[in-house]
């Protein structure tokens, strides 16, 4: 081992842990890394660059955008709810051909975009049917997962483990060389899901109140102005009462009908009013004794009586969204969308103190009480997914079936050779710009920012490996751990072993990120052992896709977390039996589609 192996493998264990403890955002770590080897002369600054012009960086910002044009036609969304409308009675049957559109869906569009029209469907379903969420979502993100196996595009794994090998001067991977194994494990991974979906999986999440399921009534209280008030002729604003003490008046209620929740901090207070109020306990006490204010006795805010003027929805923070790293207060958010969020739900915890001030993450879940008529500007910012029904119909603007032309094409040119997949994708992209299908600034929305920055860095590294002799040195290990097999099983067990290493690591870190570890590594196997390294390497893809097990190994997976009510062993519970599975079945399979 030289002194250029040492530091690389110093170095990526370094960046491991930082990726699985989440010190800084992933695509922060991994130009970071990107940073340290042009530093140290490891990279030139041509090579560090060329992850940016890469195949598999311009075709996945391409195909976010296609993606983009696709879903805004509405097609995805009138789809999938004319599945929902014919259950008549039956709910697992339309579960299964949902199962089944998320599946196919993921192989050819951005997982993330269908999970998320998706949800408000299920979740339609399981009101109607009384049947837990809890037993729906998980095994949706999963199907999502699986259907990213079916094609070249299917994930963005795929795509970067492309570039190494093209970088490698071997033959690049086909458009549909994945889909015989990726067809078998959809298949076998969906009969797994409807088995033991409800077997395996608690009934926990209720489909019923919001309020309920954030436990926000404890935080929540009526108060009523009193005749010598302090508030009487008087505006919230004015008076400074959101920051004077720590707590938001949502609404205020006028007896007998009148309702205001935009409003309700300019308007003049007058006697009898009631203030729905949120804070903790001791502020909402100090509040109603400083100003005069009578608690109404005893009563528990539910759904219906919280939102008398708008509507109780949940919003997930997508992953390139504005908000992560800002706090609402920042973002001036309830100026901008007449909504206040009432609570925040992330892995470990739901925070319903100080929501206002707290930063916002990836993946956190927002209960929001928002007037009916900004739901849209809402989601058009594209800053969150809202889970609520959606006005599922065909959105007929200016060509909008461009993109359903589009994307076929893209798919068939590159499938038969014609044009590789980032040229391909990019003509796609740049005809729905230029006949105005989308905007440039939806355009620029609609790119999973960090994920291109993530793969910019990624495919210089998977060089570094190569030319510093790293993947060379550690196949050798991984050949060494294995010696004990007979010579006409080697190939086999180090297979297995490829595919295990790969499944762990996606488990803990990210897919990206142990694609590009690993991938150099299965590159370098095959001369080694004297066999073709196409075997190794789409190990490396199936495993690097098999993120069944955690909540943060997939984003679908954190995207379910918060609607389903899951806790960590319930990924674990489920998903590991489905990791065996593909393991098996793809250890068994791969030689025989692509012998050694």
């Amino acid at each position: 081992m030289n002194f250029e192996i040492a530091f690389m493998l110093l170095l990526m264990g370094v960046a491991v842990v930082v990726f699985v403890r989440e010190l800084f955002p992933i695509e922060v770590t991994a130009l970071s890394v990107l940073a340290i080897l042009v530093v140290t002369g490891i990279l030139e600054v041509e090579e560090a660059l060329s992850g940016f012009s890469s195949t598999a960086a311009v075709a996945i910002g391409s195909l976010f955008v296609i993606s983009h044009a696709l879903t805004k036609t509405g097609l995805l969304e009138t789809f999938a709810t004319r599945l929902g409308d014919g259950a008549r009675g039956r709910p697992w049957p339309m579960i299964i051909l949902l199962l089944v559109f998320v599946c196919v869906g993921s192989g050819v569009l951005n997982n993330t975009a269908v999970v998320a029209l998706s949800i408000p469907l299920a979740l339609k379903l399981c009101h109607r049917f009384n049947l837990s969420p809890s037993q729906v979502l998980l095994p949706m993100s999963f199907a999502s997962i699986l259907g990213g196996t079916l094609t070249l595009i299917g994930t963005s794994t795929n795509l970067l483990v492309n570039s190494v090998v093209k970088d490698s001067s071997e033959p690049p991977l086909g458009m549909f060389e994945f889909t015989v194994l990726g067809m078998v494990l959809a298949a076998a991974g969906l009969v797994y899901i409807v088995l033991f979906a409800r077997r395996r999986l608690p009934a926990r999440a209720d489909s019923g109140h919001l309020t309920e399921k954030y436990n926000v009534g404890e935080f929540l209280a009526e108060l009523a102005i009193n005749e010598n008030s302090k508030l009487v002729g008087q505006s919230l604003n004015h008076k400074h009462i959101n920051e004077r003490y720590g707590v938001t008046v949502l609404e205020v209620i006028r007896p007998p009908a009148e309702v205001y929740l935009e409003e309700a901090g300019t308007i003049s207070l007058e006697r009898h009013d009631l203030l729905v109020v949120q804070g903790a306990a001791d502020d909402i006490l100090r509040f109603r004794r400083e100003q005069g204010l009578t608690s109404l006795p005893e009563i528990e805010l539910d759904d219906e009586q919280l939102v008398a003027g708008g509507l109780l929805v949940e919003a997930w923070v997508v992953p390139n969204s504005p908000m992560i790293g800002r706090s609402l207060k920042q973002m001036e958010f309830h100026r901008r969308y007449g909504a206040y969020v009432l609570a925040i739900n992330r892995i470990n915890k739901t925070v319903r103190r100080r929501v206002a001030d707290t930063l916002l993450r990836f993946g956190d879940a927002l209960l929001i009480l928002i007037p009916p008529d900004r739901i849209e500007s809402l989601e058009k910012t594209g800053d969150v997914v809202v889970f609520s029904e959606r006005d599922a119909r065909l959105r007929k603007g200016r060509l909008w079936w461009l993109p359903l032309v589009v994307l076929p094409l893209v798919v068939v040119t590159a499938a038969l050779g014609f044009l590789n997949i980032a040229a391909g994708a990019l003509v796609g992209a740049i005809l729905i710009l230029l006949f105005g299908v989308i905007t440039p600034q939806e355009a620029y929305r609609s790119v999973d920012w960090p994920v291109i920055f993530v793969i910019a860095a990624f495919v210089p590294l998977g060089h570094a490996f190569q030319t510093t002799g790293t993947a060379e040195f550690l196949a050798k290990s991984v050949l060494d751990a294995s010696s004990w097999a007979p010579p006409q099983y080697h190939p086999y067990v180090v297979l297995a072993l490829v595919y295990l290493v790969t499944a762990v690591f996606t488990q803990v870190a990210s897919n990206n990120a142990a694609a590009v570890v690993v991938a150099p590594i299965a590159l370098s196997l095959g001369p080694a052992l004297g066999v073709d390294s196409r075997p190794f390497v789409f190990a490396v893809c199936f495993a690097a896709s098999a993120a069944f097990m955690t909540p943060m190994g997939y984003q679908t997976n954190l995207m379910v977390h918060t609607a389903g009510e899951y806790r960590f062993s319930d990924y674990l519970r489920f998903g590991a039996p489905l990791s065996l599975l593909a393991w098996i079945l793809t250890t068994v399979l791969i030689p025989v589609i692509w012998p050694f």
